[in-house]
């Protein structure tokens, strides 16, 4: 599933920037509540996307990769 893999190598990386951003965030501008849920909801793009790969069935995979997609609307906003 090759698209799968580009996905979440996309998703890995994008939570490394939403890491670094958590840190600039905290460190430099002294910043901690949003700074917590934008951790949160970015690096759970990855993880979601990583238990969709790992689905029992197409109905759980459908379900994880929507939670993923939630969870990147989540960290946009």
């Amino acid at each position: 599933m090759k698209s799968e893999s580009v996905v979440y190598e996309k998703a890995y990386q994008f939570a490394i920037r939403i890491v670094k951003a958590y840190q600039f965030l905290t460190n430099q501008k002294r910043e901690f509540i949003l700074s917590k849920q934008l951790i949160r909801s970015g690096t759970s793009i990855g993880a979601n996307i990583a238990e969709a790969n790992g689905a029992i069935s197409k109905a759980d995979f459908s379900n994880k990769i929507s939670v993923a997609y939630k969870e990147c609307l989540e960290t946009k906003y």
